[in-house]
């Protein structure tokens, strides 16, 4: 999955100045999905033919390492309100205090400190399948992405 970045190129030092940015295709297939230190991160689907870019802005294809991906997810835009939108998924079925109790007594059988009361080890599970769910959902939006 390609991604690039590249420096946009402004023109002209007065209110009457140009942008250059990176060239899409015609069915705007790439997105820009971060910006760090003043550098855009795009991303191309794999079957996309990408356009010849303006050599003003530096069009650089890049190699995401793991380090990389993070700083990407941490400034993307898109990457954030996946993470608010699988919040409010949970938020709709759990609160924060459900939260709070199951990892608490979770905690408690994992280190042999507590005994499921009745109903506790099914809601647990029950808990745990619908985060890991809309976890899945997060890590599949964000794979569109090629993160």
């Amino acid at each position: 999955m390609p991604h690039y970045k590249y420096l946009p190129h402004v023109t002209g030092q007065t209110a009457n100045h140009t942008t250059i940015y990176f060239k899409n295709t015609q069915d705007n297939d790439g997105q820009e999905i971060a910006s760090i230190d003043n550098w855009r991160y795009v991303y191309f689907p794999d079957n996309v033919t990408i356009p010849e870019q303006p050599p003003e802005i530096q069009w650089i294809e890049l190699t995401l390492t793991d380090e990389l991906k993070e700083q990407i997810k941490t400034n993307s835009r898109q990457c954030q309100l996946i993470s608010q939108w699988m919040q409010d998924r949970i938020r709709t079925k759990y609160s924060i205090e459900d939260e709070q109790y199951f990892s608490r007594i979770g905690v408690g059988v994992a280190l042999g400190t507590y005994t499921f009361q009745l109903g506790e080890q099914e809601a647990l599970l029950a808990f745990g399948e619908f985060v890991e769910s809309v976890r899945q959902w997060g890590r599949s939006e964000r794979a569109k992405f090629g993160l």
